[in-house]
């Protein structure tokens, strides 16, 4: 067998940091939690240079936070660090955007729309959680067709900060339907090639959603 075709076992340390990771989206390790190394470990049934390791790619992305002689804590995001996430959340996801008005094929819009369907009738269910990962492959597929990678690493790990509290604000009250509202005009924009709108629109729909999540 050709050696290139062989699977590559993924690292230990990874495995712990994506179960870290569930267990910090799911607040079974909340905002501002202390992560004992050892306790972990054990719980783990594994020795603590994984556990390190994989708490160093948490901390990289943003989701644990490093504190002088106190150890590693879940990260918890001020209003400050919402403000500057979205800001350049905006930015970079506005360009996103313009740039696939401008190259999409017909069948990368269609499956936009597609996408915005199973949108609309999450919202119909209120069914917030099915919204939200709706939500995200929406996002992600604009990223897709936009093909830039470096964007695209930069925005996932902004957003992997976002998921430690952004479920939450599309609860309150009215959030749920303009969040679908905004939706229908990015992607009337979109199959429209309007990229300047697309682009300004995006901008705005991410700007509101910081407003829901203060």
């Amino acid at each position: 067998m050709n050696a290139k075709n062989l699977l590559t076992p993924k690292p230990l340390y990874e495995e712990v940091a994506e179960r870290l990771r569930n267990s910090i989206f799911s607040h079974e390790l909340e905002p501002g939690a202390w992560i004992d190394e050892q306790a972990l470990a054990i719980q783990y049934g594994i020795s603590r240079t994984p556990m390190r390791e994989a708490i160093k790619v948490l901390a990289a992305e943003g989701l644990i936070t490093m504190r002088m002689r106190r150890g590693a804590y879940v990260t918890e995001v001020s209003k400050a660090d919402l403000s500057q996430i979205f800001t350049v959340l905006a930015l970079l996801e506005g360009q996103a955007c313009r740039e696939t008005a401008q190259k999409a094929s017909e069948k990368q819009l269609e499956e936009l729309d597609s996408i915005h369907l199973k949108l609309e009738r999450a919202a119909a269910d209120r069914d917030l959680d099915l919204f939200f990962a709706i939500n995200q492959s929406f996002h992600d597929k604009i990223q897709d067709i936009c093909a830039n990678q470096w964007m695209r690493n930069v925005i996932n790990d902004l957003r992997k900060v976002l998921k430690l509290q952004r479920r939450d604000s599309l609860s309150k009250r009215g959030r749920l339907e303009n969040s679908l509202l905004e939706h229908r005009k990015i992607l009337a924009a979109l199959l429209a090639r309007d990229g300047e709108k697309a682009e300004k629109l995006m901008k705005e729909h991410l700007l509101q959603g910081q407003l829901a999540a203060k």
